[in-house]
């Protein structure tokens, strides 16, 4: 990364990035909501040490660059609220794992982004913070629930976001608000402590950016396994090979028709062509699901997770819930067992279906979100594809993924008929991250779109030529 260079040479100090930094923040968060805790004279303190270390020889592949927090993941000695009213005065006794490594890596930690309570809703807003906006459009919802992670990187508060993705909460902020984001392979990135994980078989740790090859520098200076956490792996080694080379299948709907947007779906069309035409061997794919899933409900297990941890404190005050999460916790208080069996047994064939998809293809191709970015004042859009919508209904291309444990990105692939931003979402084989990586930089590179929300032109961000 280019700044990180700047800084290690000590061409661009890392107290000046710090300074820049916190000037934009001041200028364009107010309007955003996307951090919700900055300490300045932390983010000062860091960058003096972070200019030491340099000094001192150290290499630091981040060495710098500003980067913010999930809310849902712990800084020692900060507030860490999970956006939950629960935890309003939670202070963290430690660094979360991956936060340590970030730290480790000599990045600048400039601030606390935004989550939705638990992490459990589609859009960005609690109680405690209130509610994020979308760079794009002031009045519409970057997404959920790392609104405030994908928001923060699109208006360049900072350069990358370490946020959690159980469902689709990195990657699809990231496609309405216009930037990267990655769900690696379950266990790729080890998280041993923090808050009470929902989904705890399907969360990792997320990175968004605003291009490809920093979101795959952040994972590998994350990547690693830890005795505490039972998912995490070593990863394996494979081989490297050419783009050009790879099996790739489309599908608009993932064989389940999905609603989508017709912008939407035309959008997606019109990359497939340019990939095909810059010599990607893509060909269209109908992959098959476990019977039952479409109507299948895989939240389920979420709504009877939330239930063990947070029954007891809902039973005692209602009140400190937000509607949404409190429903899902009454549904799962009365959820029988066997469901959660069968549940289980439901996860494990996607698991096989998935498998035997990728042994046709080796990366897929799909919509990331069906439709653009709706407005804040609502769960999710009313209608997706001339069909009446569910609250859900903006979310059906991401989880699936989670449940089958393999790594899937989504990139910026253009604007909808609203001029707001829409992703491609590309996935692997587990462990085929990498694989995953490289195409969607060779997407960057072939759609070589520059995005910019309004607030650029406000204020444009020089760090990464400066």
């Amino acid at each position: 990364m280019e700044l990180a260079a700047r800084v290690r040479c000590g061409a661009t100090p890392a107290a000046a990035v710090a300074e820049r930094q916190l000037a934009r923040i001041a200028a364009l968060n107010p309007a955003l909501n996307a951090l919700v805790q900055v300490d300045e004279n932390d983010v000062r303190r860091q960058a003096v040490l972070i200019d030491a270390r340099c000094a001192a020889g150290e290499h630091l592949p981040l060495a710098g660059v500003p980067v913010t927090i999930k809310d849902n993941l712990w800084i020692e000695g900060r507030i860490s609220t999970c956006g939950s009213w629960l935890y309003r005065n939670h202070r963290a006794d430690r660094d979360s794992w991956a936060v340590a490594r970030l730290r480790q890596a000599g990045a600048l930690l400039v601030g606390v982004s935004n989550c939705s309570e638990f992490a459990c809703k589609g859009v960005t807003d609690n109680r405690v913070y209130g509610a994020t906006a979308n760079p794009w459009d002031l009045n519409r919802t970057p997404g959920g629930s790392s609104g405030g992670a994908a928001a923060a990187v699109a208006a360049g508060l900072g350069i990358l976001a370490l946020a959690t993705d159980a469902g689709g909460s990195a990657r699809r902020p990231a496609a309405h608000c216009g930037v990267v984001g990655m769900k690696p392979s379950v266990g790729r990135v080890a998280d041993p402590w923090g808050f009470p994980v929902i989904g705890r078989e399907l969360n990792v740790i997320g990175q968004l950016g605003r291009r490809v090859a920093d979101v795959a520098l952040m994972l590998e200076v994350l990547t690693g396994a830890h005795p505490a956490d039972r998912f995490s792996v070593r990863m394996p080694r494979l081989a490297r090979r050419p783009i050009q080379t790879l099996r790739i299948g489309y599908s608009p709907d993932l064989g389940l028709d999905y609603a989508v947007d017709a912008d939407v779906a035309a959008c997606l069309e019109q990359t497939v062509k340019r990939l095909q035409s810059a010599g990607l061997q893509i060909q269209p794919v109908v992959p098959q699901w476990p019977q039952g899933l479409p109507t299948a409900s895989l939240l389920a297990a979420q709504h009877a997770e939330l239930a063990a941890h947070f029954g007891a404190a809902y039973r005692a005050d209602p009140s400190g819930f937000d509607p949404v999460i409190a429903e899902q916790i009454e549904a799962g208080l009365s959820l029988p067992a066997t469901q959660l069996v069968a549940l289980g047994a439901l996860r494990d064939a996607v698991v096989g279906h998935t498998a035997a998809l990728f042994e046709t293809v080796d990366l897929l191709l799909c919509p990331t979100v069906p439709v653009e970015a709706w407005p804040r004042a609502a769960l999710g859009p009313s209608m997706i594809g001339g069909r009446p919508a569910n609250p859900r209904a903006h979310a059906v291309f991401t989880p699936l993924f989670n449940q089958a444990g393999v790594p899937a990105l989504s990139v910026p692939c253009g604007l909808g008929a609203q001029g707001l931003p829409l992703g491609l979402q590309i996935v692997g084989p587990r462990f085929h991250d990498d694989d995953v990586l490289r195409l969607g930089a060779f997407v960057e590179n072939i759609l070589a779109l520059e995005l910019a929300p309004l607030c650029f032109a406000q204020m444009p961000d020089t760090l990464e030529k400066a």
